[in-house]
């Protein structure tokens, strides 16, 4: 309640708007919960990209729902239409086993492209403050998932953007960037998170059960393991 009531007599007393980006994943629903419990009234922003499954579309849904947040957008893009990567491409079969390098599960921009949607939403509603669920210790090794790329585009936004020429800067919010997948377990379990509702699996089936192979399945079920917290996923 402290950290609520400072963040309003900041705003001069009113609720501060920020933007969730919520894949319906473990990471993403830990981000909703950190946000929420900083006093941030929350609206959701989901990417139908033409991923492989829309199981962590209906998780999200469901994650918004339950959290209460103002707005939740599912924005359509079509990324398999330029391909590229394993999660928007049929041709490309998604690893079951780690890789050297850049793995084929990285989808060109995405990240870039989500933040800037979310750039756009934030001035729409004169939010200041963006969050969102990248990690750069227990991840797959993405580029847009490291301190530098978030410093980058936060430079950026306020170079491009009305809010930011104005002298109201906006903030790309990153509390996981330096966690690992236990701690991140660790801390959402603190603030009462539901895993069982959250799916990561880069080949979920249509009912959101994972494969238990590709590196998200992975990276997960060592993170429970090694938090000492059971894992509730759903595995066919």
């Amino acid at each position: 309640m402290q950290e609520e009531n400072s963040l309003k007599a900041a705003n001069g007393g009113e609720p501060k708007n920020a933007i969730i980006l919520l894949s319906g994943g473990l990471d993403s629903i830990t981000v909703l919960a950190l946000a929420k419990q900083q006093g941030y009234d929350c609206y959701a922003l989901s990417f139908d990209y033409g991923q492989r499954h829309n199981a962590e579309l209906a998780a999200a849904r469901s994650i918004a729902r339950r959290y209460g947040v103002l707005d939740h957008k599912i924005i359509r893009l079509g990324l398999d239409s330029i391909g590229g990567s394993a999660l928007t491409d049929d041709h490309i079969e998604v690893p079951r086993s780690p890789a050297e390098g850049i793995p084929v599960t990285y989808v060109p921009a995405r990240n870039t492209i989500f933040l800037a949607f979310a750039l756009g939403w934030a001035e729409v509603l004169d939010a200041r403050d963006v969050f969102i669920g990248v990690n750069a210790v227990d991840y797959s090794g993405y580029p847009d998932c490291r301190p530098e790329f978030i410093e980058a585009f936060q430079n950026m936004a306020n170079l491009a953007t009305k809010a930011g020429v104005e002298g109201q800067e906006i903030r790309i919010h990153t509390p996981l960037i330096a966690m690992s997948k236990a701690e991140i377990i660790c801390q959402g379990t603190a603030l009462g998170v539901d895993y069982a509702s959250t799916v990561s699996c880069y080949a979920a089936d249509s009912q959101g059960r994972a494969c238990g192979c590709c590196d998200a399945c992975r990276l997960r079920k060592a993170g429970f393991a090694q938090a000492g917290v059971a894992d509730p996923t759903c595995y066919r």
